[in-house]
């Protein structure tokens, strides 16, 4: 993943003081296209690398800052702790290898490094819950992801339909606690939920990923096209004021308020798949909820106040 790489590509600039485009590439294993964006990015972030043309040239830290970590300064080594420090909580390799980073800054970073690592931490286990562990799969498809190796699939979809196939890992994301890989195949890029994944066989060929390829941006474009088939069915409501926070609560980034009313309700708009999704929201608020339209959404209503009706009428 990206994020790895420029860790790789700063600790190679302290390591050797100068490196062409080229040089890094080839260590890396990726295009000289991708080391170059890589360079330019860090540079672009803050980072005192820059370019050196000509004969004997390349790219180097800012005055051969070659005992301070990538020559960060103060903040940005508080900054990147903030980060890696919670992920040590939960991960043996990322506690070892916040120590190597700590070892690498200078003498007067340390110690507010080290207070930046430990001042937040994660838990992912939910109350209640037993301690949750990253799925093996995860570990494997990851391992497949920085190598860049095809791996051969076998996958199960929604409508329970086995399928093999080989495809070009591209990165990982877990989003609210589901897996998702994200891979090239031979009808374009496809995202493939890890759980539904039965099997996973590594291969040694090499994977194909295209030089523009950035799974934040890829990410994106998957969760706005997952967010659009997750609305397509609208519904105005009324609803008093003080209860929109609720709604916004179940709908999410679905639901918007148009309007306060003097009675003291508001005009809220609701988006689900369809309108059956919507009643079976709001089936439980009775009366307190309002649907002013579509009619489909007060029909779907209707029929699950008619479908309760019937089997608890009489019911001592």
């Amino acid at each position: 993943m990206r994020a790895d790489r420029l860790v790789a590509v700063l600790l190679l600039l302290q390591a050797r003081g100068r490196v062409t485009a080229a040089e890094l590439a080839d260590e890396l294993e990726v295009s000289v296209a991708t080391a170059r964006r890589d360079l330019e990015a860090l540079s672009t972030a803050g980072i005192p690398v820059y370019p050196q043309p000509g004969r004997g040239g390349g790219w180097s830290l800012v005055g051969g800052a070659r005992t301070d970590l990538s020559g960060l300064s103060a903040t940005e080594a508080q900054a990147l702790f903030l980060l890696v420090g919670p992920a040590a909580a939960v991960s043996g390799e990322a506690k070892m290898a916040l120590r190597k980073l700590v070892r690498a800054l200078p003498q007067t970073f340390r110690a507010d490094a080290e207070a930046a690592a430990s001042a937040t931490m994660i838990d992912p286990t939910r109350w209640g819950e037993r301690d949750r562990r990253r799925p093996e799969m995860v570990d494997l498809l990851q391992a497949a992801v920085v190598r860049r190796r095809k791996v051969l699939l076998t996958y199960t979809n929604s409508a329970r339909e086995r399928t093999e196939r080989l495809v070009d890992p591209w990165g990982l994301v877990d989003k609210d606690e589901i897996w998702y890989l994200l891979a090239g195949t031979d009808r374009g890029q496809r995202t493939f939920r890890v759980d539904r994944i039965v099997g996973a066989e590594p291969t040694e060929q090499p994977a194909d990923r295209p030089d523009d390829f950035t799974l934040a941006s890829a990410w994106q474009q998957v969760v706005g096209e997952v967010e659009q088939r997750r609305s397509r069915t609208w519904a105005t409501v009324l609803v008093e004021a003080r209860f929109v926070p609720v709604l916004r609560n179940h709908f999410g980034r679905h639901c918007h308020t148009d309007a306060e009313l003097d009675d003291g309700r508001a005009r809220v708009r609701l988006g689900a798949p369809t309108p059956l999704d919507i009643a079976r929201h709001l089936a439980g608020w009775g009366a307190m909820i309002e649907v002013v339209e579509p009619r489909s959404v007060q029909a779907e209503l209707a029929r699950i106040g008619a479908e309760l009706a019937g089997r608890y009428t009489g019911t001592p």
